[in-house]
């Protein structure tokens, strides 16, 4: 068995479902990226359009000058519920369902490191490599499909046959020459547009990547500031980013199965929060709550301006106390959004 099959076969045995491997040429929708960001595509995520990211991202040899080949690996985790019904009368919000169990940032890097080490140990000396899941200057869809393991849709996911695309990727930098795989070959999405009629913002744009500004992923995790007014009804529910163009993929809907690693097993209450208990999180129960989550990320006062939009969008009447508790919160964040949607719930009857 070569080495690049031994490789796989050991990222298999660490819970990886998909593994490939490309160069470190350039990617092939670079120029599409550059042009996403001169129109302003990103928002506020100004790191994604500096000099040194932009360089990063044309030429992963930027940042290992020794990298002769990349691994690029997929890890399942597992597609949403249904969309949750109302327990009683109290008003429930939704998780996109990569935030269910525990933050991959913090599983998947020791399975690269075991898998570094594994390649060394099978080489008989030290490899140059750098490694990352989601936290680097790579454009790794591209790589991924270059490294055959699926392609990228029209939602701008990586879609694996008989995987779908809910899978965390992650890729190891390598100073050592391995056979690379064939891209592969199809866009398989054919005249299908679901993901882009069933997007409530219709951030979606025609050539495979997305408005950010527009996105509820970003509005309820990278945007710090205020949500734009004219958008909080479209978001619904979502308090934790969304899953709305992927669960309406026929890819997923044939094909997406609960994760094999239990790290990623829904946290109790979690995909669907009660958000007038959630308005209510100090900081030390926001901390406790979602330690070692990657709800962390949108910080408190993200995550409770997020659950009061929903709550205004829930039309419910057991909203309205939440709520006005939520006007006394120290957070102006908090205060502004809780403020607009009491004005979206139904007049109290007297």
């Amino acid at each position: 068995m070569s080495l690049e099959e031994r490789l796989k076969d050991e990222a298999r045995r660490l819970g990886f479902a998909l593994a490939g491997i490309t160069t470190p040429e350039s990617p092939p929708h670079f120029d599409t990226y550059t042009q996403w960001v001169q129109a302003g595509r990103h928002a506020s995520m100004a790191y994604l359009a500096t000099e040194r990211a932009l360089k990063r991202r044309a030429d992963p040899r930027e940042i290992l000058p020794e990298c002769e080949s990349i691994l690029v690996l997929g890890m399942r985790y597992s597609p949403p519920r249904a969309e949750p019904s109302p327990i009683g009368r109290t008003p429930r919000g939704r998780v996109a369902s990569y935030a269910w169990g525990d933050d991959y940032h913090e599983i998947i890097p020791q399975r690269l490191r075991a898998l570094v080490a594994f390649l060394e140990t099978e080489t008989g000396g030290p490899v140059p490599n750098r490694w990352y899941t989601d936290t680097g200057p790579l454009m790794e869809r591209d790589l991924a499909q270059r490294a055959g393991l699926g392609w990228i849709g029209k939602n701008t996911c990586l879609i694996a046959p008989k995987t779908g695309s809910y899978v965390f990727l992650a890729e190891i930098l390598l100073g050592l020459p391995l056979q690379p795989d064939a891209p592969f070959p199809a866009d398989r999405c054919g005249s299908c547009t679901r993901c882009i009629e069933a997007c409530p913002t219709q951030c979606i744009l025609p050539n495979r990547t997305l408005d950010a500004g527009r996105c509820i992923s970003y509005l309820t995790i990278e945007n710090k500031g205020a949500i734009p007014p004219h958008l909080r009804p479209r978001m619904g529910g979502w308090v934790f980013g969304c899953d709305v163009c992927q669960e309406v993929c026929p890819w997923n809907r044939r094909f997406a199965s609960p994760a094999a690693e239990a790290a990623f097993a829904p946290r109790p209450g979690l995909p669907a929060p009660n958000l007038t208990a959630e308005l209510g999180l100090t900081p030390q129960e926001f901390n406790r709550k979602f330690k070692g989550s990657p709800v962390k990320r949108a910080k408190r006062r993200g995550y409770l301006r997020n659950a009061a939009v929903a709550l205004g969008n829930s039309g419910s009447a057991e909203a309205r106390p939440a709520l006005l508790a939520a006007l006394n919160d120290p957070e102006p964040l908090v205060r502004e959004h809780a403020a607009w949607a009491l004005e979206q719930l139904p007049p109290q009857r007297r």
